[in-house]
């Protein structure tokens, strides 16, 4: 027990808490329910995103973090200590050391506001280090070389752009559109071509079924259940992937131009590096059908999606925490 380490992957849809020799242990939703009567915390994670829009009036269930920065302060720091606890167990003697991955374009402000709720929520020192960097660090790039690779990280609330060389980010872009905006989409699309009103956990599920980032020759189809706008009384329509990837449209088009800007920063030595080997994806959205094909297209830049790339960050965070001296041009400490 003694000298615990936690890398966190403070995502805003998903948390993941990696320990060092023992791999991903917490693989769970970032959504908290709590008790408006009280303001007692009620549930956290999985047994909280079950509750997300079927709560009575005296329970809100709410994703404390938006667009990859903490939106609730309070909620975020209880999340973060049941986390923490559960990732620890049982008694303990010794507080961790708590590394927290962070969007690459959050402000002072803001990374102040993460140090300091893992501070409160029990940890005896917390660092924080950029996603782009962990991510690479945990799609198995050798970051420390001297020549120029490429990570796209798009997670639940923001999507990452670096060119990464010698360990540190030599251009990069931080946009604040990701899963999130993807599953907005789709139910406002939804809405507005059938009439249908939907919740964000089933535009989610379409997302994952039949979603893709470029049209399909074979269509996909599935069933979608929801309230009709006019009647109010649920109804069933079948919803296709062309729809989807019509709804998400300007979302793609905000990260592909994110991407082009980055590319365009970066200095020509390392622009054909990334040229030769191409841009890696990584996070949780990176898994949308077609993703790294419409990148490839619309760069000319060969694009790969990193083996299990939800994991990317939170093994980064543990890889980075196990060799802090190493990485310590990236790490910003408390």
């Amino acid at each position: 027990m003694f000298g615990k380490k936690i890398g966190i992957d403070l995502g805003t849809t998903t948390i993941l808490v990696y320990i060092p020799k023992r791999g991903i242990i917490i693989h769970e939703p970032s959504v908290v329910a709590i008790s408006l009567i009280d303001k007692k915390v009620l549930a956290v994670g999985k047994e909280a995103k079950e509750m997300l829009g079927r709560t009575p009036e005296s329970i809100v269930a709410k994703r404390p973090l938006k667009d990859g920065v903490i939106a609730d302060y309070r909620t975020t720091e209880a999340m973060l200590r049941y986390f923490i606890n559960k990732a620890l167990g049982g008694v303990r003697f010794f507080r961790p050391e708590v590394m927290v991955a962070v969007p690459g374009g959050i402000t002072s402000t803001e990374r102040r506001a993460v140090i300091d709720a893992t501070l409160s929520a029990g940890a005896k020192a917390a660092y924080i280090i950029k996603e782009p960097v962990v991510a690479a660090i945990g799609a198995d790039i050798p970051i420390g070389s001297a020549s120029g690779h490429m990570i796209i990280d798009i997670g639940g609330g923001t999507s990452e752009i670096a060119v990464i060389s010698l360990g540190g980010i030599v251009a990069s872009s931080s946009v604040r559109i990701g899963g999130n905006r993807f599953d907005a989409a789709i139910q406002e699309h939804v809405r507005r071509k059938y009439g249908l009103a939907i919740g964000e956990r089933t535009a989610e599920d379409i997302k994952i079924r039949i979603g893709s980032a470029l049209y399909l020759e074979e269509k996909l189809e599935m069933e979608v259940k929801g309230r009709d706008m006019v009647s109010g009384l649920p109804r069933v329509v079948t919803v296709s992937s062309d729809d989807v990837t019509d709804a998400i449209q300007n979302e793609l088009q905000g990260i592909v131009d994110a991407v082009k800007d980055v590319l365009r920063a970066t200095p020509p030595e390392l622009s054909a590096d990334v040229m030769q080997k191409g841009m890696v994806l990584s996070g949780g959205s990176a898994q949308l059908r077609n993703l790294d094909r419409l990148f490839a297209e619309a760069t000319g830049v060969p694009a790969f999606i990193a083996d299990n790339p939800q994991l990317c960050v939170a093994k980064g965070t543990g890889i980075a925490l196990e060799n802090l001296e190493s990485y310590k041009r990236s790490i910003f400490s408390s």
